[in-house]
């Protein structure tokens, strides 16, 4: 693998993991849309493990303040809200932690399809821009409730499907519940947090005991790349998204799914 096509992977993981567009779909296209061959699992698991240091050294604050809570240390206001958000996390991950085990090793379906990439990247960013227009969300974190975190969490399945985008998918969720931008961009990125972690544990014990894994130089630099461009997508989203809105983003994924459709239907 030349380092070009590390480069880009990386780059590809940091620049899209945490924006509303899809990370798994971009990476399953690069080899689909070029001559490169298939990166293979080790990649993937590095360029997750590097936006996922990104994401935790982000929102470190958060994590701090969730473990400080669940210690019993701080004010009586900052434990109770430290342990709210714990719990908010919590529930909002278990419904993809459990169907993504059984997808990954009861039903095993493939899903690298240039079609299902296409039809999941229109779809679901059509249902971004719905939210983002219509439900003009004004409640903040600390007003979130269990039912908003198992909404969200549920939606969160969908993103086991490639091109759904698992933050654009939760910010949909987060707006449809009433919660405004900078939140719903908030708790998606939390939400990240155990959901990369578990599925960086799934997939590397899955390529262990097929004997095929082994973490080299390139896995390390595509794990820093993509740590260091994640980095500062996040910084930049947190700061604009309020401003900006969701609709560069739907109106980007309209383009591009189209564009792959037009890829299929000429192939």
């Amino acid at each position: 693998m030349s380092f070009l096509h590390i480069l880009v992977l990386a780059a590809v993981q940091g620049i899209t993991e945490f924006l509303p567009i899809s990370s798994s779909g971009h990476l399953l296209l690069v080899p689909l849309l070029t001559d490169w061959q298939d990166q293979g699992i080790e990649l993937d698991i590095a360029t997750h493990v590097g936006s996922l240091l990104a994401v935790i050294l982000y929102f470190r604050a958060d994590i701090f303040r969730m473990g400080k809570a669940l210690a019993g240390v701080g004010s009586a206001d900052d434990v109770i809200g430290g342990r709210q958000l714990f719990f908010h996390t919590v529930v909002g991950s278990i419904p993809v932690v459990i169907a993504g085990a059984i997808l990954l090793f009861i039903v095993k379906i493939d899903l690298r399809s240039l079609l299902l990439i296409a039809m999941t990247t229109l779809f679901f960013g059509l249902a971004l821009g719905v939210a983002d227009y219509f439900f003009k969300g004004r409640r903040s974190l600390r007003e979130m409730n269990s039912w908003d975190a198992l909404f969200i969490g549920i939606f969160q399945i969908f993103a086991l499907f490639p091109g759904t985008s698992r933050s654009g998918v939760t910010m949909t969720a987060a707006l449809i519940r009433g919660l405004d931008r900078t939140t719903a961009a908030h708790f998606s990125m939390l939400l990240s947090i155990p959901v990369i972690f578990a599925a960086g544990i799934a997939a590397t014990y899955k390529s262990l005991i097929g004997g095929d894994f082994s973490f080299g130089l390139a896995a390390l630099l595509a794990a820093v790349v993509s740590f260091v461009i994640a980095y500062l997508v996040i910084r930049t989203l947190m700061v604009w998204i309020n401003k900006i809105g969701f609709m560069p983003f739907v109106i980007y994924r309209i383009i591009l799914g189209g564009a792959l459709l037009a890829i299929y239907a000429t192939a």
